[in-house]
């Protein structure tokens, strides 16, 4: 049976266990082999999951929900959250009559189970939220002051190494695209470039890309690995 692969990743993700491109493209290669099914395609993004306009803004989920409804064929994830952990998505993606298989629950979950699943991410991404927020305001209302205006030039220095690492995160994401991209035939930096934006892959800071854009993301390689 024909399967279209969706795999998602976003430059705040990349290098958590599990979510990185080459992981989730085994892994639906070994549940697709095991299962009796050929990829007709595979679909690629960088993309944040959250938001309510989040399909709006993963025009490769957009065509491989295209595609699968082309080939009469589900779409195959490595992890339900790679399609989303907000259940509103879920259900959304439920009514575009398109089957959704995740690898990592079997061939045989049931779509309602699929929303379960989702309430669970969803509820877990909120707890850690509040975790993070609610020390956070309990000290500001015992009249702690947060932050230190003494250490500006530090908070700086961490500010921009922050920002490195994101960049370089963002770079392990598009580079895996990029070698794609040149085995499919592209060969100047302006065609890679042509062919990241027509993927709807964006840059780091959500721009179009150039072949600038390019000969600087490649440029990190050695760094990324």
């Amino acid at each position: 049976m024909r399967a279209v692969s969706y795999i998602r990743v976003s430059s705040e993700q990349q290098g958590r266990s599990g979510l990185g491109i080459e992981a989730q493209r085994g892994a639906v290669g070994r549940f697709a082999a095991e299962h009796g099914h050929e990829i007709a395609a595979e679909f690629v993004e960088v993309e944040t999951g959250k938001g309510a306009d989040a399909l709006d803004r993963r025009p490769q989920l957009a065509a491989a929900l295209k595609k699968a409804k082309a080939e009469r064929c589900p779409v195959i994830v490595a992890k339900l959250d790679r399609l989303s952990r907000d259940v509103a998505f879920i259900s959304g993606l439920m009514a575009q009559r398109v089957a959704f298989i995740v690898a990592e629950l079997g061939p045989d979950v049931d779509p309602f189970f699929l929303h379960i699943y989702a309430a669970l991410a969803e509820k877990e991404r909120s707890l850690i939220s509040a975790r993070t927020r609610d020390p956070l305001a309990a000290a500001k209302a015992r009249g702690v002051r947060l932050g230190n205006r003494s250490n500006l030039e530090a908070a700086g220095e961490a500010g921009r190494a922050s920002l490195a690492r994101r960049a370089d995160r963002h770079a392990a994401n598009v580079l895996p695209i990029i070698d794609d991209i040149r085995r499919q035939g592209a060969g100047s930096l302006r065609e890679i470039a042509a062919q990241l934006t027509a993927r709807g892959v964006r840059t780091a800071r959500g721009g179009a890309w150039t072949a600038t854009a390019v000969s600087n993301l490649l440029d990190r390689r050695e760094r990324v690995g």
